[in-house]
Order: structure tokens, then sequence, then C-alpha cells
């Protein structure tokens, strides 16, 4: 099955065509070859703070993922009996498992941010250079925020 699509074409085939994330038309005969780099270095690359927040967010959402089967098992337990609880509560009392948990929230708290600038964008919100780095920033500064807030609540 052949799909031509040329630059005229309506909303939905240009969207079915971003979506396929394929070329469908052929370059043009007489394109010169694009020289491609043979070895690219990634730590050499300097990545707008747009593109670090999106990769930010990608990592929040494993670690979460990751956390998630402990996280159901401590509610579980917790919600079995009276002394499940209390085993529980006595589990995440120590201070340094107070940090994991500061840790976990913010953790969460970066993908949540992270997560609502994207539908944003989605929704063609603040997809200019400015905003949209505006944006990004917000979303670090507003887990700063929620960093301190949280640490003095779970900390103290």
């Amino acid at each position: 099955m052949l799909f031509i699509i040329n630059d005229n074409a309506g909303p939905i085939k240009k969207a079915f065509k971003y979506w396929l994330c394929v070329d469908i038309l052929p370059p043009p005969m007489n394109a010169a070859p694009q020289k491609r780099p043979v070895y690219l270095n990634l730590f050499q690359i300097r990545l707008p703070i747009g593109g670090m927040v999106s990769i930010l967010h990608r990592v929040t959402g494993v670690l979460l993922v990751l956390a998630l089967p402990l996280a159901v098992f401590l509610l579980q337990r917790s919600l079995e009996s009276a002394a499940g609880f209390a085993q529980v509560s006595a589990w995440l009392s120590p201070w340094p498992v107070r940090v994991l948990l500061l840790l976990l929230a913010l953790t969460f708290l970066q993908h949540l941010y992270s997560g609502i600038r994207h539908l944003l964008l989605d929704l063609d919100i603040g997809v200019d250079r400015s905003s949209s780095r505006n944006s990004a920033w917000l979303t670090l500064v507003a887990t700063a925020l929620s960093a301190v807030a949280l640490g003095w609540l779970i900390l103290a």
C-alpha cells in the first residue's frame, strides 16, 4: 500500500504522516548527500533546558515505576491490620528512610510538573522558544520550592 502525501495535504494526512514517523516521499533526486558525524559524544552535546527537563521527565517516570511495587507492598501491609500499620510506621520512621521518602516525593512532583508542561505543549500553549524555556525553568523552580516545603514537613 503506497501513500503519497504532498505539502498541500490536509491536516489529517499530515498528522498521519507525522505519527508514522517516516518520510513517505523520497528525497529529491538533486539533493546533496548529508554529511553525518562519525562519532557522536553525547556528553559534549549541550542540550537546551527544555531537552534536559524532558529527559528528567522520562527518568523520573522510570524511577516511579520502579518504586511502585514497594509502595503497593507498604500500602497493603499498612492496611492489613493495626499491627501492620505500626510495623510500616516503624520502618518509615528513621531519618535515612525519611530522606528517601523525600526524594521519592520530589521525583513524583518533578514528574507531575513536567507532565503538566508537556500537556500544555501538546495543546500548543507555550511552544515558542522563550515560553518553552521559561516553562522548563518554572518546573525546576517549582520542584525546588516543593523540596524546601516537603523537606521541612517530612524531616522535621
